[in-house]
């Protein structure tokens, strides 16, 4: 399945937003900030990064039922979606 930005609009956002916030923890890392407050913040990253990577593989379901329902081949099958899905977990 091609990634496009309307496809996955949604996602993108997240990841741009993600993207700040490791920006903010590396930039709390070099500026000595407390171990607790950087974890917090890197637990929030990563958070971020899994709704995202989720998003993507719920698009790509919703994308792959419409070309069933209109009779086309879907781009992946449901055991790719799968395993994308698996290696998230």
């Amino acid at each position: 399945m091609e990634m496009t930005p309307a496809l996955v609009g949604d996602a993108l956002t997240r990841l741009r937003r993600a993207h700040g916030q490791l920006a903010g923890v590396i930039s709390m890392i070099e500026d000595g900030e407390e171990c607790a407050a950087v974890l917090t913040q890197l637990a929030a990253v990563s958070r971020a990064l899994d709704r995202a990577g989720f998003k993507i593989v719920a698009t790509g379901m919703r994308h792959c039922q419409a070309a069933r329902e209109r009779g086309d081949e879907p781009p992946m099958t449901e055991q790719e979606l799968e395993k994308l899905f698996l290696a998230l977990a």
